[in-house]
């Protein structure tokens, strides 16, 4: 009974701690979506917040310098995305898959010249990583809390809030807030540039808060499974934040579930053991995304009547 109770303890703390990057950046992704931008890069978006909040971490030997130069790395690229989009009115999930190959590729070649470890930065320790606050076996460092408090926080923003019901609108029928005289542009940069910010709180979050370091392409599909978990939850903050629970309790028990001899079965294979997620992903989206409806002017641009 004492095992399976520490069984379940463990279980549930790794969901938390797997899960909180998922939160934090779809919790990023869904403002952007409100506002009527998808945002297919916020798998770049992580990886290079990772990136730099690891090798500033390595450089300085502090951690809060490392976040703040994830956030900065992801704000670069939501600036992009907001360009290219926004202002050029181009394709935005063109202008999202770039970003995540240009992200991919820099995050390798700078790693490599800098500190010539294949792509990796060193080892992370001590003042470099962000530690647990009350929890050391949990892993509960400050952004695990963060995220918790991402939820509430931005379903208040989106619900309660005048920014919040012009955001609405804004991916709604972007027309009638041009009509009301309020910038759709505007809007639609400061939705993006929200997005960079938790994006670059998860990314930050990879690197030196549940890993030690940075590694190549470490985000591993995170960005696209938050995104699935913004559909999944209908765009509202809550249903997405039981999404990436799901995701994060299928991750944790895959976790667990490597090298276990299931009776009748034998050992679990790894290979479907790290499916598991993804498999998740394809089915959640293939039973849900029907019945989920967007914003309706998300992925169209806007161009202002003269």
């Amino acid at each position: 009974m004492e095992e399976a109770l520490t069984f379940v303890l463990l279980t549930l703390a790794a969901t938390l701690r797997v899960a909180t990057p998922l939160v934090l950046c779809a919790m990023g992704g869904l403002f952007s979506e409100k506002a009527g931008i998808i945002d297919v890069g916020l798998e770049g978006k992580m990886l290079v917040a990772a990136f730099a909040a690891a090798a500033t971490a390595a450089v300085a030997g502090s951690a809060w310098a490392g976040v703040a130069a994830g956030i900065a790395a992801s704000l670069v690229l939501a600036l992009l995305h907001g360009f290219a989009c926004i202002t050029h009115r181009g394709n935005q999930v063109v202008s999202g898959v770039a970003l995540n190959i240009v992200a991919a590729g820099l995050t390798v070649v700078l790693g490599t010249a800098w500190f010539n470890r294949g792509g990796q930065t060193p080892p992370l320790d001590g003042a470099q990583r962000l530690r647990p606050l009350f929890l050391p076996e949990a892993g509960d460092n400050i952004l695990v809390y963060a995220a918790l408090a991402a939820v509430p926080l931005s379903w208040w923003i989106v619900a309660r809030t005048r920014f919040g019901l012009r955001l609405r609108a804004v991916g709604e029928m972007p027309l009638a807030v041009d009509a009301a005289g309020i910038s759709v542009n505007g809007l639609r940069y400061r939705a993006v540039l929200l997005c960079g910010v938790f994006a670059g709180l998860a990314g930050a979050y990879l690197s030196i808060g549940q890993n030690a370091g940075f590694s190549r392409d470490m985000t591993a599909g995170q960005g696209f499974i938050a995104l699935a978990a913004v559909i999944f939850g209908k765009w509202r903050p809550g249903p997405t934040f039981g999404a990436c629970l799901l995701f994060g309790l299928l991750d944790a028990v895959a976790i667990r579930l490597q090298g276990v001899k299931v009776p009748g079965i034998g050992e679990v294979p790894v290979q479907l053991v790290q499916a598991m997620p993804y498999l998740l992903t394809i089915f959640l989206l293939a039973g849900f995304i029907g019945r989920a409806v967007a914003p309706r002017a998300a992925g169209v641009p806007y161009e202002k009547e003269h």
